[in-house]
């Protein structure tokens, strides 16, 4: 495999995982906070600032070094319009995502400190308090 073919593969990897993290992780997150479980919001932040530690920051890195290492192995100027137009619209998304971490890690913290909500009955006792009633209430319905 030639280093260019190299490149290419490492940074359209890196964009997908940009892509794909940063979509899953908003989907986990919003089902987590929909929850309103301070346990479930809690072990989801966790399992997300981990995923955005690994996943995300690694992609980060190594988006600008491979296009960096393509327009040099390409020949590309580096002070072409759209290359310069992509590093600033880099820089303005990451501006964004920075605060977005910082906040994940501040609702893990603030959540992992709530105590546990209570659960939801389960169907099963449901029914078993409802012929509970049924029974009870049977004496008064004569």
């Amino acid at each position: 495999m030639a280093v260019e073919d190299f490149l290419r593969l490492v940074h359209l990897l890196g964009a997908t995982v940009l892509f794909g993290t940063g979509a899953g992780i908003a989907f986990f997150m919003v089902m987590a906070v929909r929850t309103r479980d301070p346990r479930i919001i809690a072990h989801v932040a966790g399992i997300v600032v981990i995923a955005d530690a690994v996943f995300t920051a690694t992609a980060v890195v190594l988006q600008p070094l491979t296009g960096y290492g393509l327009a040099r192995v390409i020949g590309w100027p580096l002070n072409e319009g759209w290359l310069i137009l992509s590093l600033v619209l880099y820089v303005f998304i990451g501006l964004f995502w920075l605060p977005v971490v910082w906040i994940q890690i501040r609702l893990r913290d603030m959540a992992s400190m709530q105590p546990p909500r209570r659960p939801p009955c389960h169907p099963a006792s449901i029914g078993s308090i409802a012929s509970g009633l049924l029974s009870a209430l049977q004496p008064f319905s004569r």
